[in-house]
């Protein structure tokens, strides 16, 4: 679903790196960007492996995933910044990037998330992250696609939309 949220709004919106630098969406503007609320301690915590299959399956071909850790629910991701980034790494072996810890939903949501949550889901609702793992799709020629955490990232809509948008 392409929505109100253009990429064009949200490249110029800085976000903190794990190592306290700063980004934004504009530095992968050529990519298609996966970004991901996630949590260790969710019981979709096993969608880290779907992630990392993707990155590696199309990270060469100008794809990228970025996660946020995100403890809005339930405490599902109460760690410090190094032992997230440890618990990637060693359990699921996550090789994409995983960003300072934010907050999805309220009036202390990170600005990403804030724009983020413009874009309407398969259903045509907008509005509020309803768990972890909710996944925003970018392409690079601006549209977000949404997807509720229960759509897991090898689902064949995200497959598709990845595919139809990478370069060739």
């Amino acid at each position: 679903m392409t929505s109100e949220a253009t990429l064009s709004d949200l490249r110029s919106i800085p976000f903190t790196t794990a190592d306290g630098g700063t980004a934004t969406l504009g530095d992968y503007a050529d990519r298609v960007v996966l970004v991901v609320n996630v949590a260790s301690r969710c019981g979709l915590a096993p969608q880290y492996e779907q992630l990392e299959e993707l990155q590696r399956a199309y990270g060469d071909r100008g794809f990228i995933v970025l996660g946020f850790p995100c403890n809005q629910f339930m405490g599902q991701e109460p760690g410090s910044m190094d032992e997230i980034l440890e618990y990637c790494s060693t359990t699921w072996g996550v090789t994409f990037p995983i960003h300072e810890k934010v907050k999805v939903n309220g009036n202390a949501a990170a600005p990403v998330y804030k724009a983020l949550k413009r874009a309407k889901d398969l259903e045509g609702k907008k509005g509020p992250i309803i768990w972890n793992f909710e996944k925003f799709l970018i392409t690079p020629s601006g549209e977000v696609h949404r997807f509720r955490p229960n759509i897991t990232p090898d689902d064949p809509a995200i497959i598709s939309l990845i595919e139809a948008n990478l370069a060739r």
